[in-house]
């Protein structure tokens, strides 16, 4: 039989790990992980730069999708169809940065 695949870690399990692995109180960890996610919402959101960069690990940053122009008559799957216009959108994307490409 095929091994049981483990679960992603909770909130819980990080704060108690990074609290065990640092000596550090899990109350003092958990206000920085919630003042990690506060920085990156204001660093990514309308008013910051658009990029947050977690230094080895990540970088988050927002792209800008621009609008798409409504199409009539294209030939899709052997048929011709309309293709609706999309707004211009915003959208979150994460890079994995190099050194943790390398941990796997």
């Amino acid at each position: 039989m095929a091994e049981a695949k483990q679960k992603a870690p909770s909130k819980t399990e990080i704060i108690a790990a990074l609290s065990e692995s640092t000596g550090v109180d899990k109350k003092m960890v958990g206000s920085v992980l919630d003042g990690l996610t506060t920085l990156v919402a204001k660093t990514i959101g309308k008013k910051g730069p658009g990029v947050f960069k977690l230094p080895g690990l990540l970088q988050i940053k927002v792209v800008t999708r621009k609008a798409t122009p409504a199409k009539k008559n294209v030939m899709m799957m052997g048929k011709l169809m309309d293709i609706a216009a999309k707004p211009a959108s915003k959208k979150v994307k994460v890079v994995v940065l190099k050194s943790l490409k390398e941990m796997v």
